[in-house]
């Protein structure tokens, strides 16, 4: 996208590009630190387990030369003995390559986590392509494996060369010991050996992994064009969620005008708002408010309550009280209980007029609403 566009991915990745990029493989990964660790633990392991495998070596070639004329010479028993012998060499090297297949499984998942995906493990015939291998040789990222490729080799050339200097005296007074004992010191020295070699390449995975960290972050950086793109694609068009906005909306009042006729009273303001209220007598709740709506909505209450017969008080500070503090289908708040006791007294009384062709009830005037409620 930022080619068609010319903009510059500036903005960070949205987390359906991360959870995308999962899916393709594209996370962090160092090959250096994989290659350190791995290193590092196989000479641990090499300097705590090295007396042991030397001995059992050891006592392995001691046998075939003891081996009888017998052994030898027949074939079924020939067999059976090297398949012990081979048996009992991978024995003594366990402790050295379980560890080491353990930190190969698990050390991918210092950076990034955990993943598998079978879309990176598919082949790819654009990577087959030798005009495009020559391109990444050249690029960037060449240039960069090139210039650790250098200080990997440099740094063991050089440490290499002083602990040869260092321990040339000892490998020659080798020749002076047993065969077992110079087995033994010879394996400590190359522990050691070992272990400062893997040592050194520390500093490459000290660059290595946070660059990793930081060209994966790039690689997913997004144009402000394709964070638009993707809020459209999981959201919808603007327009077409609008008119579902709008249908729901509809549909709601719809629902809302329904409840008009069955409720009680209408609080109005007396036009601007208007808010049906329904109680139930036998029930133990407050009144509770079924619709509400201003302007062209409380005309619609109004006149669906006119046409269903039900009365319409006008008291605007409890009708702009009741619409901000109450939402529908709840009971109203405490604080208007007195008020609205007021209204329905007069509902009721004006009802039992109507029905017995008595004198109205005086309508209800300076009804008390709290400051809290008050809305101007």
């Amino acid at each position: 996208m930022a080619e068609d566009t010319g903009q510059d991915k500036t903005e960070e990745p949205t987390e359906k590009r991360l959870a995308d990029a999962r899916k393709k493989g594209q996370i962090p990964r160092s090959r250096e630190l994989n290659t350190f660790v791995a290193l590092i633990t196989g000479s641990v392991m090499l300097l705590f387990t090295g007396e042991s495998i030397s001995r059992g070596l050891a006592n392995l070639m001691r046998q075939q030369f003891q081996l009888s004329r017998e052994v030898i010479f027949d074939k079924a028993s020939i067999v059976i003995y090297f398949k012990q012998v081979l048996l009992d060499g991978l024995l003594l090297i366990v402790p050295l390559v379980f560890p080491l297949v353990l930190v190969a499984l698990f050390t991918p998942m210092m950076m990034g986590g955990w993943n598998f995906s079978m879309e990176a493990m598919s082949p790819k015939f654009s990577k087959m392509n030798p005009f495009s291998g020559i391109k990444r040789m050249f690029g960037p990222q060449g240039w960069i494996e090139l210039l650790k490729a250098v200080i990997k080799i440099s740094l063991v050339f050089f440490v290499a060369g002083n602990l040869f200097n260092f321990y040339f005296d000892q490998f020659m007074s080798l020749s002076s010991l047993s065969l077992s004992h110079a087995i033994h010191k010879a394996v400590d020295i190359i522990a050691f050996c070992f272990l400062i070699l893997s040592s050194t390449l520390f500093l490459v995975v000290a660059i290595d992994v946070p660059y990793q960290l930081w060209n994966t972050k790039r690689q997913l950086k997004m144009t402000k064009q394709e964070i638009k793109d993707e809020s459209k694609e999981q959201e919808g068009n603007p327009e077409v969620k609008g008119q579902i906005r709008r249908k729901q909306m509809e549909m709601a009042q719809q629902r809302m005008m329904e409840e008009v006729p069955k409720a009680d009273v209408i609080v109005t303001n007396p036009t601007h708002y208007a808010v049906a209220l329904k109680y139930d007598l036998m029930g133990a709740g407050a009144p509770v408010v079924v619709a509400k709506g201003v302007d062209h909505v409380a005309t619609q209450i109004r006149n669906v309550a006119l046409e269903a017969k039900v009365p319409l008080v006008p008291t605007p500070p409890l009708a702009r009280a009741l619409y901000y503090s109450t939402e529908l289908k709840e009971e109203i708040p405490k604080g208007l209980f007195l008020a609205v006791a007021q209204v329905l007294v007069y509902v009721f009384q004006l009802k039992t007029a109507m029905a017995n062709v008595t004198e109205k009830p005086v309508h209800p005037r300076d009804l008390e609403v709290p400051d809290e409620f008050r809305q101007e």
